[in-house]
Order: structure tokens, then C-alpha cells, then sequence
């Protein structure tokens, strides 16, 4: 409605000089008040600079509807103001528009009250929606063309991203690799514990940036490992006490391996808090419960059952069902009840996959999955995604 009464004012404006405001002043303008009652208004009124009458002009039959609305309190400034009313069906706008002399000094006022015509009122609004429709279309169009050039600014931004991606976990594989190596064990076992922390981490809920920290600290778990010397890393009998203190150092040693890097920061939950024990007789901290992050027990659970069922040089493989029973012995001191509960299942159809294939082929397929599973919306469920490696992983 307000661009209806911008346009009563504009045609009061023409009106009014029309008329002659700008040429004979506010005095021969009121001798032609009578002359606006032919252009839509049904009421007229000029008003010296102080605000006296100078003339009045009704059209019939609106005299008393006319005067009351003329006489109600209206504030008078140098610039035009209307208001819009409706009354018996009818929409009167009332306009005020302040006059001046050809050197700009005031002269007085104008007011009107106009009557809208139901064919006006139609037709502006006619003209307004088709306005909002040739915008409307606008738009359409210029999404219709910009869309591919989008479409293909994201594809370069997603392929950029997936490379960044891509180059850091490679960084922390080969970081995990080595540390692995001067174990004396293989990478093989880094890549297990990751896969089998991500299927348990999924069937719990977590996804996105919790997911990925996960992963890294999968990888980088024993990272302060660097720091231990050979004889006590590489001792093949018990260690001391004194040996084993410093053994567990390796947890503030690795925390403080990845404090510069921003983005290997988010492997610290796993880091320092794997060998906290669900009832609070792990190190370094006693933490217990749910005082231990969720990712740091996960990795507790899937770190402990692929050390028990893989090959090492002073042990053979145990089977499935028996880490899993070690596993259950130990739920509610070792490990949190519910993640052995949950990764249960999963260890049952996933480990003798993952027992019949090399390094090689393990480090394969989950490069593919956490590539897919990164570049995904975060949402994405990783069980989907290994299903078509590993087949169906249940639940």
C-alpha cells in the first residue's frame, strides 16, 4: 500500500503545479482549488504560511466525511506526508505537500484528500506485481546461469579441500609408521586399530570432527614412543619400575610432539588418555568413567583387541571369540561396558576379513573409506561405506 500512496502524492504534486504554485503563489492557487476536485480529489484545502484558510473545496456528498478528516491534526514540515484511511469502503489518502515560491521561500501548504479509484487501486497493483514478477524472474534467470560457474567453483574448493586432507593424513600415517617401526612392529597395526575405532566410533554416534580426531590419534597414539630410549623400548625381559615410569612418559612426551601443530592437536584426546582405565587405575591421570573422552576409550577397547589377535614376536594370534572374552572379563575395569558391548558384533564380522589381508591391502582400503568418509557432509555413515570392502559388517 505504500508505494499506492507514494503515488497519490506524486499526483498531487503534478497537480498542484500544474495549477501554477511555482508561478502565481500560494493566493492565485486557491482561486483554483475547485480545479483539483476534477483530478481525484474529493477534498481540497490552502493554507497560508501560519497555517491560515485561504480556501476550501468539497465534492459533493463528502462534505461532512471530507471536513472531519480535513480538520483532524496533521503536523505540517517541509516535506510531503500522507496517510492512507479507508472509510464506507473507500480508500482516501490524505496529502500534505508544503509550497514554496520560485526562490524556494515558503508559501504555505496543500492539502487534499484524495480518493483511489477501485480501477487505480487495481491498476497499481497490477503494476506492482508485475514489477515483483520481472524481479522475481531476474533472479531465476541469473541462477540458471550462474549455476554451473557455482557448480564448478565448489568442485575446485571440494577437490582443493580433499587434498589438504588427504596430504595430512598421509603425514600422520608416515608419522605413525615410524614409530611403529622402531616398535618393532608394523604399520599393519595402526591401520586396524583406526579401522576398527571408526566402526565402533559410527555405531556410537560419532561423526565429523570427533570422527577425525579419532583417526589421528589412532595413528599418532604412541607418537611420544619417539623419545624412549632403545633399551627400555626394545628390552625383551620386564621392565623396572623405574623403566616402566619412564615408558609411561612416552603419553606427556607424544602430547607435547603434536602441541605445535593445530591440526595434529586434535589427536591429543587419544594421546594422552588411551591407558586410562574405565575405573580410574590407568595413567597418567586415574581419570574414570565418563571423565575419560569417548575417543581415548574407544581406542582403549580396539587398540587391546588387535594387539591380543595379531601375530607379534613373543605371541601367536589369539582368535576373535577369546580376545572378546578378555575384553568382557575386563569391561567395567579395563573398558567402558557399553563399547564392548557395541564392538562386539562388529570384531565378529570384521576381523577375519581383516585377518586374511596384508598391510598393503589394509592400508589400501581404508585410505579409500576415509577419504570418502572426509569428504563427506559428516553425517555420512562409515558402515556404509566399508560394506562394499569388507561386506556386510552387520548391525
Amino acid at each position: 500500500m505504500r508505494k499506492i500512496d507514494q503515488a497519490v502524492v506524486a499526483l498531487a504534486a503534478a497537480a498542484v503545479t500544474r495549477h501554477g504554485a511555482e508561478r502565481g503563489g500560494t493566493t492565485d492557487l486557491a482561486r483554483h482549488a475547485e480545479d483539483f476536485l476534477h483530478e481525484g480529489f474529493v477534498a481540497v484545502e490552502i493554507l497560508a504560511p501560519g497555517g491560515t484558510p485561504l480556501a476550501r473545496s468539497f465534492q459533493p456528498g463528502f462534505e461532512g466525511v471530507a471536513a472531519t478528516l480535513m480538520d483532524a491534526d496533521t503536523p505540517r514540515s517541509d516535506r510531503p506526508r500522507y496517510r492512507t484511511i479507508h472509510r464506507n469502503g473507500a480508500t482516501l489518502v490524505r496529502v500534505a505537500l508544503p509550497l514554496s515560491a520560485t526562490d524556494r521561500q515558503p508559501t504555505g501548504h496543500f492539502e487534499g484528500l484524495y480518493r483511489v479509484e477501485p480501477a487505480t487501486l487495481a491498476g497499481l497493483r497490477g503494476d506492482l506485481w508485475r514489477t515483483l514478477l520481472a524481479v522475481l524472474t531476474a533472479v531465476l534467470a541469473t541462477t540458471v546461469v550462474l549455476y554451473p560457474l557455482i557448480v564448478a567453483l565448489n568442485r575446485n574448493l571440494f577437490r582443493a579441500s580433499r587434498e589438504v586432507l588427504r596430504g595430512n593424513l598421509e603425514m600422520a600415517a608416515v608419522l605413525g609408521a615410524a614409530i611403529a617401526k622402531r616398535d618393532s612392529d608394523t604399520n599393519a597395526h595402526n591401520y586396524r586399530v583406526t579401522l576398527y575405532g571408526c566402526l565402533l566410533a559410527e555405531a556410537m554416534g560419532l561423526h565429523g570432527e570427533a570422527l577425525r580426531a579419532l583417526m589421528l590419534g589412532a595413528f599418532l597414539h604412541d607418537v611420544g614412543k619417539i623419545g624412549i630410549p632403545d633399551t627400555i623400548l626394545l628390552k625383551p625381559a620386564a621392565l623396572t619400575d623405574e623403566e616402566r615410569s619412564i615408558m609411561r612418559s612416552h603419553v606427556s612426551l607424544g602430547v607435547d610432539i603434536i602441541a605445535s601443530s593445530a591440526w595434529l592437536r586434535a589427536a591429543r584426546e587419544v594421546i594422552q588418555n588411551h591407558h586410562e582405565w574405565f575405573d580410574g587405575s590407568g595413567y597418567p591421570r586415574g581419570l574414570a568413567g565418563e571423565a575419560i573422552p569417548l575417543t581415548a576409550r574407544i581406542f582403549a577397547v580396539v587398540d587391546v583387541f588387535d594387539a591380543l589377535t595379531s601375530q607379534r614376536p613373543y605371541k601367536t594370534p589369539w582368535s576373535c571369540d577369546a580376545a572378546l572374552a578378555t575384553l568382557e572379563h575386563d569391561a567395567g575395569s579395563h573398558f567402558d561396558p557399553a563399547l564392548v558391548a557395541a564392538f562386539a558384533p562388529i570384531a565378529r564380522q570384521v576381523q577375519p576379513v581383516v585377518a586374511q589381508a596384508d598391510e598393503a591391502a589394509i592400508a589400501e582400503r581404508l585410505a579409500t573409506h576415509i577419504d570418502a568418509l572426509l569428504l563427506a557432509d559428516g553425517n555420512r555413515p562409515l558402515r556404509g561405506l566399508l560394506r562394499r570392502r569388507f561386506g556386510n559388517l552387520g548391525g
